[in-house]
């Protein structure tokens, strides 16, 4: 018999909305505290999901010996703080993307998950969607012969805030962390990492990206063109391209959709069966690699995650595109 597996969620945000919405399709899984800063917030949200504990303080969730997994839905400058503090009480943590701001933070995090044995992994819920993975197998298949481009994009207008989330660099504005690690990750997890890096941005007046394009090549030959802004809706599709044909997945590529192959015989579309809201996927496989007694999953690795910061940082570089964070050793 599975054993449950009792979930924390720190910071009870947007986000973590739609994650206790999805974790009721997780089988052995179950909504046990919630901390914030904010005790209302705690206990209103905890009542909200039938979680039977609510904390006024990050520290309080983090001590309950009860607890065995926290998802964390802070803001991307505060992810590297709060997984030291659920990793040094030896927690399982699930991260929101980014997993921090820079790769010397995610190299942080991913030494205190090996000096505590604790799980860590980063809440990329794009990579564990059965449609996402039929994708990977479609591509490598054969089927639309020899892959050698990726476009895909992300593009949505936000109101403009100079204090808000994605504006305000103090809290790691801008679209590249925010969207744009959406279409990096897939061409990462398409044809691995990149051999060279093309990149330009659009700074907005508090200096981050509100849009951005970037062009990878690969070892392989295939190249990846990738467009992502927070000034303008854009078509947000993804199309795989090969030497026989082509993989399209519709709006909003990164969510659960069917996904539509195309060559010069014929088209065809997949239908593909999803239980729950998608963020379900990414707790199962946490849960799944707790099972089997790992502190990271194989299927997005700690590797994986650095190997994403890495590249984000190289484009943030490239384009000029700097936070308060990155002057916190």
């Amino acid at each position: 018999m599975r054993r449950t597996y009792r979930w924390g969620i720190l910071a009870p945000g947007n986000i973590a909305h739609k994650f206790a919405s999805g974790l009721q399709f997780v089988p052995g899984a179950e909504l046990y505290a919630i901390g914030s800063r904010d005790g209302i917030k705690a206990r209103t949200f905890a009542e909200q999901y039938q979680a039977p504990v609510s904390y006024d303080s990050y520290e309080a969730l983090a001590k309950d010996p009860e607890v065995d997994i926290i998802y964390i839905a802070t803001p991307h400058t505060f992810h590297t703080e709060n997984a030291l503090l659920c990793l040094e009480h030896g927690k399982a943590v699930l991260c929101e993307k980014p997993l921090a701001i820079n790769s010397r933070q995610v190299e942080s995090m991913i030494s205190a998950a090996r000096k505590n044995n604790s799980f860590l992994m980063e809440a990329l819920w794009s990579r564990f969607l059965p449609n996402i993975i039929k994708v990977k197998e479609l591509a490598t298949s054969g089927k639309i012969g020899a892959i050698n481009h990726l476009e895909a994009d992300f593009g949505f207008k936000a109101d403009y805030n100079p204090k808000s989330r994605l504006f305000d660099p103090a809290l790691g504005g801008g679209a590249l962390l925010d969207i744009g690690i959406y279409p990096l990750f897939f061409a990462l997890y398409l044809f691995g990492k990149p051999i060279e890096v093309e990149s330009e941005a659009k700074l907005g007046p508090t200096g981050v990206d509100e849009s951005c394009k970037v062009k990878l090549k690969f070892s392989s030959g295939a190249i990846a063109n990738l467009r992502f802004t927070v000034t303008e809706f854009t078509p947000v599709e993804a199309r795989i391209k090969g030497s026989k044909g082509e993989i399209m997945l519709p709006n909003r590529w990164y969510q659960p959709a069917n996904i539509v192959t195309s060559t010069t015989d014929e088209s065809e579309e997949s239908i593909i069966d999803f239980v729950g809201n998608g963020y379900n996927y990414q707790a199962v496989e946490v849960q799944n690699c707790l099972d089997e007694g790992r502190i990271e999953s194989p299927k997005w690795s700690h590797t994986d995650s650095l190997q994403l910061m890495q590249l984000m940082d190289k484009i943030r570089n490239q384009c000029g595109i700097e936070y308060p964070a990155d002057l916190i050793k």
